[in-house]
């Protein structure tokens, strides 16, 4: 494994991940919107984390790993070769996360029309999947693009989504299911399945 490998696979990850969302993202628009929360403010949000884990690394790889230069770490191919043991694991919570919620994604806070609780398969144990799949995608940058700055870069766009958005999306859910929700809530993690 090479410094050159590693990137060619954060690549070819990001080209898996586009694949598995290009047909939700398509099958989103023809389902009726409902309720709409913060959609601004919600966009910005996925612009900061798509700078994080798109556009800074993008850079550093298309000037050949030299920006910033000095912000390069030696490079471990075991560092690598765990980054893609977490670009597999992000890309699966990905798929099965788009697979369980079908019509129900969207890209922001929105509620569709006819949509449903979500609790099975992977939401039976955990409220978040997606979320789970995006701090492994940051992870996995980290470890393969071995640069200090292009790995904070995916950690802080992450953070700031997660923890800017994540009790927003809950309220949502806990306006529109009440009870079952909360009951759900009870019962399974934000993140991590009996931690967290």
């Amino acid at each position: 494994m090479t410094q050159f490998a590693a990137t060619i696979c954060w690549v070819a990850a990001l080209v898996i991940w586009y694949i598995i969302r290009y047909p939700h993202q398509r099958r989103a628009r023809k389902h009726k919107i409902v309720d709409s929360r913060d959609r601004s403010s919600q966009q910005t949000l996925v612009a900061i984390s798509v700078v994080g884990v798109g556009l800074i690394p993008a850079i550093w790889a298309l000037t050949g790993m030299g920006f910033p230069k000095s912000a390069n770490l030696p490079f471990s191919p075991v560092a690598a070769w765990l980054g893609v043991v977490a670009a597999i694991a992000y890309l699966w919570f990905f798929y099965r996360s788009h697979k369980d919620l079908g019509h129900n994604w969207s890209a922001t806070l929105e509620i569709r029309a006819k949509h449903t609780l979500v609790t099975s398969g992977v939401y039976h144990y955990v409220r978040h999947p997606m979320y789970v799949s995006f701090w492994l995608m940051a992870i996995a940058q980290a470890l393969l693009l071995q640069n200090w700055f292009v790995g904070l870069a995916g950690l802080v766009g992450i953070g700031i989504l997660y923890f800017f958005r994540v009790k927003k999306e809950e309220k949502l859910m806990l306006d529109t299911f009440g009870a079952t929700y909360r009951d759900y809530s009870r019962k399974t993690a934000r993140l991590i399945p009996f931690v967290y």
